[in-house]
């Protein structure tokens, strides 16, 4: 069953979205070390945020915070969203901040933690963190990207 913040974004994302593309999972995601910062780590926080946003960028993929990060039969996306207040209230999309075509993205790699999820997306070689919520669907958004993700041949030396 799909959380009613990934239904808002899947509608939301329409005028982003190319001729034929639709959203198959997405979660609301921001970058490692925001929950640290407002927990009150907030040096550790900030400094974990700016590696996500470094890493990103080197890999030519923007991030939002707080963000929708989706995958599509041929993109995975970066869409900037208003702040999720609870119970589906907020969250609606605002932007398109980044996509990557499928072919370039390498790899999303969930890990539970205490109250969410550690994500580790790798694009174009280069790996970035993000985090979300418990509730967030970040191991149906991987196993989506899985199911999809163009396979690379092995090339034996």
């Amino acid at each position: 069953m799909k959380s009613r913040q990934e239904r808002k974004i899947k509608e939301g994302a329409g005028p982003f979205l190319e001729e034929g593309e639709e959203v198959l999972a997405a979660i609301v995601a921001r970058p490692r070390g925001w929950g640290q910062a407002m927990a009150g780590s907030f040096p550790l926080g900030e400094t974990q945020e700016g590696r996500a946003y470094a890493a990103a960028e080197q890999a030519g993929f923007r991030l939002a915070s707080p963000m929708a990060l989706a995958v599509t039969q041929k993109r995975l996306l970066s869409l900037g969203i208003s702040t999720p207040i609870g119970l589906g209230i907020g969250g609606e999309v605002k932007e398109l901040v980044s996509a990557a075509p499928l072919g370039d993205v390498d790899s999303i790699e969930v890990r539970r933690l205490l109250l969410g999820y550690r994500i580790t997306v790798t694009v174009r070689g280069v790996p970035f963190k993000l985090e979300a919520n418990a509730l967030a669907g970040a191991r149906a958004l991987a196993r989506e990207f899985d199911r999809l993700r163009p396979r690379r041949e092995v090339t034996h030396s």
